[in-house]
């Protein structure tokens, strides 16, 4: 692929303006990140180690831990190093490489979702043919098309972007190397990449949201006519209620940001948006799937006592 740019380096400049906050936003990030890291690893380990885990909800729930861990890697730490500095550089091909990987954890965390909520259609819905449809071969190849369909919606627009000129202004106004931002410094044409944007970024995370709620509407309408007890219904929500409240924590944003993508839109609202789903949301997940599960919360102060037993 041939590079036509004459920039060989961008300038963040999106943490230009908290410059002097930079000691208290270093350390916030950071704990954030480390929260991140142990949170995340936490949930991966159990999975792993105890054996009443190894079903499929636990298996999807571990691909995205993983996604969680590798999203917050290639943000925060490049944000940290911001903050230690005001000049906040990145290379060409570095920009192109985080774009990529941005947009490649992103979109399989979408998509992963949306797989998540057919695993709990089917345990609600078909308990009787569950195994036989969730066997761990379908588990394996649904985790595998999730990732693949992201790393090649990503290399699509990490390729589209890397192909425009860039010859004036290389002061990129966020704090990561994003596609919205980029297309403001190119020199030629962004039409073809805003119409890619448009339509096959807003497909994926459309035709996934859609799923999701499409498989909800198929649990809430079985629930009503085919389950009439109360202790059903709370054991049906209590393995949807963690799934639903993460859907929204990541959609609600990300429909925001790339739904109806412009490049006119402003740098601050990017900026927020994107903090959100790449600090904030994976900090929450691991708190939402072990505080509203009861299942994880064995596991964990099974471990815990065994360490106790252990060191005593």
């Amino acid at each position: 692929m041939e590079n036509q740019t004459e920039v060989s380096e961008f300038l963040l400049t999106g943490l230009i303006n908290f410059f002097k906050l930079q000691n208290l936003l270093f350390t916030i990030f950071l704990l954030l990140y480390l929260a991140i890291l142990m949170g995340n690893g936490m949930i991966i380990i159990l999975i792993l180690t105890e054996p009443h885990l190894h079903t499929p909800m636990y298996f999807f729930l571990g691909n995205l831990s993983c996604l969680d861990i590798f999203f917050s890697t290639v943000t925060i730490p490049k944000m940290l190093a911001g903050f230690l500095t005001e000049l906040h550089t990145i290379s060409f091909k570095g920009c192109m490489i985080q774009l990529h990987f941005f947009h490649f954890l992103g979109s399989s965390e979408g998509i992963l979702l949306g797989i998540m909520a057919y695993d709990r259609y089917v345990a609600i819905c078909n308990p009787l043919h569950y195994a036989l449809i969730m066997r761990k071969e379908v588990c394996v190849l649904m985790a595998a098309a999730a990732w693949c369909a992201g790393f090649f919606h990503a290399l699509m627009h990490a390729v589209m972007t890397s192909r425009l000129p860039f010859c004036g202004s290389n002061h990129i106004e966020h704090f990561l190397c994003d596609i919205k931002p980029l297309l403001k410094l190119a020199c030629s044409s962004t039409y073809l990449n805003l119409m890619l944007l448009n339509i096959v970024t807003s497909c994926i995370v459309m035709s996934s949201f859609a799923f999701i709620v499409l498989s909800y509407l198929y649990i809430i309408t079985f629930l009503l006519f085919k389950v009439q007890s109360q202790s059903g219904w709370q054991k049906a929500f209590s393995t949807c209620g963690s799934h639903l409240i993460v859907v929204a924590l990541l959609y609600v944003p990300v429909l925001f940001n790339y739904i109806l993508p412009s490049v006119g839109t402003s740098s601050e609202q990017d900026m927020m948006v994107t903090l959100i789903y790449s600090a904030i949301i994976p900090v929450l997940n691991p708190l939402i799937y072990t505080l509203r599960n009861e299942e994880v919360k064995r596991a964990m102060k099974k471990i815990i006592d065994k360490k106790r037993v252990t060191f005593w």
